[in-house]
């Protein structure tokens, strides 16, 4: 069957068009996580949601309904845990890291009964995405992509020098209390996309990819959401062709996109 054939079904649209707005959302806000040196956030904050998951499967709930609020809340413990006690930023993320899926493997082992839910989770079921996630996630990246346009050059002091954006009269609390709420969100949705245990990839390898050759920062904003498309729209074309995991084979056409930008780099010296 040739591969426009499988876009007659509605659900392959949808993941199509979520796997998209998830990579515009994670690609553009890849780049200031991995310029701030907070690129392991989105591994944290994916397992913290994971037990946000677990929870919500254990009620009988919605799981966005527990994993949403959980994660953002998670984000500004992180950050607060990162400025406020004597940990540097990654031993603040690996605290909350390993509470979250430690708390989410105590849920599933008291609940039997929803571990293939649980699974789906782990590793991602982008052609499971609903019409409301769907919506959600359009809305999301209209406020993502708003708040970044509107703040562009206050953000783009503090991506690089948070001490000096504060000389500047930027206010660098409100701009990263905003940063953070958009990476928690982001990264509950994109769970759903590439599961909890590859979420992070999609944070970091397109910003990294773009990166390697963009020669100012609207560039690499606007080439790390080009490339995470990319890896999406590659590798869910993998993942039908060849019967594939969706979320894995778009995290590795992102690795692919990524030693290819590289590859570019060191050509042009």
């Amino acid at each position: 069957m040739e591969l426009l054939n499988f876009f007659q079904y509605d659900f392959l649209i949808r993941a199509l068009i979520a796997g998209s707005l998830v990579a515009v959302l994670a690609g553009v806000l890849g780049v200031f996580l991995v310029l701030r040196k907070l690129s392991l956030i989105g591994d944290g904050l994916a397992h913290v949601s994971f037990g946000g998951v677990a929870l919500g499967l254990l009620f009988g709930l919605y799981p966005f309904y527990i994993s949403v609020p959980l994660t953002v809340i998670a984000a500004f413990f992180i950050f607060k845990l990162g400025t406020r006690s004597k940990l540097y930023g990654d031993a603040a993320i690996g605290i909350v890291s390993a509470v979250g899926v430690a708390g989410g493997v105590v849920i599933a082992s008291l609940a039997q009964g929803f571990n293939v839910d649980l699974f789906s989770y782990l590793f991602g079921s982008l052609l499971a995405v609903s019409w409301g996630e769907l919506y959600f996630l359009a809305a999301l990246t209209l406020l993502a992509l708003t708040f970044i346009i509107v703040y562009y050059r206050p953000l783009f002091a503090l991506a690089f020098d948070e001490v000096s954006a504060k000389a500047m009269g930027v206010k660098v609390e409100a701009l990263n209390n905003v940063l953070l709420i958009l990476t928690a969100l982001t990264v509950a949705v994109a769970v759903k996309a590439v599961g909890v245990m590859l979420v992070s990839a999609l944070l970091i390898l397109p910003a990294a990819a773009s990166l390697q050759n963009a020669r100012n920062f609207k560039e690499a904003l606007f080439g790390s959401g080009v490339f995470a498309m990319l890896a999406v729209w590659v590798g869910l074309a993998a993942a039908l062709v060849f019967s594939l995991p969706a979320g894995a084979s778009i995290v590795l056409s992102g690795f692919f996109l990524f030693v290819g930008a590289l590859a570019v780099s060191k050509l042009r010296g």
